[in-house]
């Protein structure tokens, strides 16, 4: 049997798709949060001011009334217009293509892994998370349009390396959306809490982990990490390979769930991937049972690359 199986030829046609749709959303989500609240003309003793109003009611005068800023109302107006219209034509046409993708069985990535991608994205902080680990696999073989064997697949959690370089940006939204990153999983599936003897993992009603890593900390990192001041929050735990993961060049990659939903999945470029899997495998303290499976996807990924993905390999001088 082989160890890389390519999707089936309509299967592969409707990934594409499918991820030009979900691409297409996202780009759209992103503009629409730019005109998020409203404009309105405001008479203030006897003259007509611009007001910007905010999705949390927020208020800012933009000046009295003007040819100029009835330029910036009239075009504020009109882009807004535009997006709204633009969104929901897109989430009908996702909705359609979930539906394809469930029926067609294009995607085989756990539901929860994609709702968790999803959650964490569209609280804006997808860009301070890796995905690393076993469900980096998902991300390389959505991108060759192939699956690699099950056997290589298996696992129970996931691993989200947390990069500290960003914190400030991280804790500044998080204060700002006045939310944990318990808070943010919860989102994705209610039962989510946090283990009481590792306060990293964040554990569900199913027995599905999500693990909240951190490289050691270095350069003025806070150590130890709560993701939030929320007390009951989680604690991003040291690993050694994290900062090695964190300069490694970002992948990117749409994924589908075996319900047909879609998530972007942010990993390590895949070449990352093979060098740390075996620098891992080769420690004499690594569970034998992991050591075997370490070996087996740093081995599988090299192959894709070779046989599906060359344009991710080094170029030859």
């Amino acid at each position: 049997m082989s160890q890389i199986i390519d999707l089936r030829e309509d299967q592969a046609r409707q990934f594409i798709d499918a991820e030009t749709v979900f691409l297409e959303l996202l780009r759209i989500r992103r503009e629409a949060a730019e005109v998020r609240g409203s404009m309105l003309w405001r008479e203030i003793k006897g003259t007509e001011y611009l007001i910007r109003t905010s999705a949390r009611g927020g208020q800012t005068s933009l000046g009295s009334k003007s040819a100029q800023t009835a330029t910036i109302f009239d075009s504020f107006m009109a882009r807004k217009g535009m997006c709204e219209r633009r969104l929901a034509d897109l989430n009908a046409a996702a909705q359609v293509q979930q539906r394809l993708n469930k029926a067609l069985r294009v995607g085989r990535v756990p539901d929860l892994v994609v709702r968790v991608l999803n959650a964490i994205d569209d609280l804006g902080l997808a860009t301070h998370f890796t995905t690393v680990g076993t469900h980096a696999l998902y991300a390389y073989e959505s991108a060759a349009g192939a699956r690699f064997m099950p056997e290589a697949m298996a696992t129970q959690d996931i691993d989200l390396l947390f990069d500290t370089r960003k914190r400030i940006g991280f804790v500044t939204q998080m204060r700002r959306l006045d939310t944990s990153f318990i808070g943010a999983l919860r989102k994705a599936d209610p039962t989510f809490r946090v283990k009481s003897d590792q306060l990293q993992t964040a554990i569900n009603a199913s027995g599905f982990e999500v693990d909240v890593i951190r490289r050691v900390a270095r350069e003025g990192d806070p150590h130890p990490l709560r993701l939030s001041d929320h007390e009951d929050d989680l604690w991003a735990v040291q690993i050694d390979t994290g900062n090695k993961i964190l300069s490694a060049q970002r992948f990117s990659q749409v994924v589908v769930s075996v319900t047909g939903r879609m998530a972007v999945m942010h990993t390590m470029h895949p070449l990352a991937f093979i060098q740390i899997k075996r620098q891992i495998a080769t420690r004499a303290n690594r569970d034998p049972r992991k050591r075997h499976k370490d070996a087996l996807q740093a081995d599988l990924v090299e192959q894709l690359l070779h046989s599906h993905l060359p344009q991710h390999l080094p170029v030859a001088r």
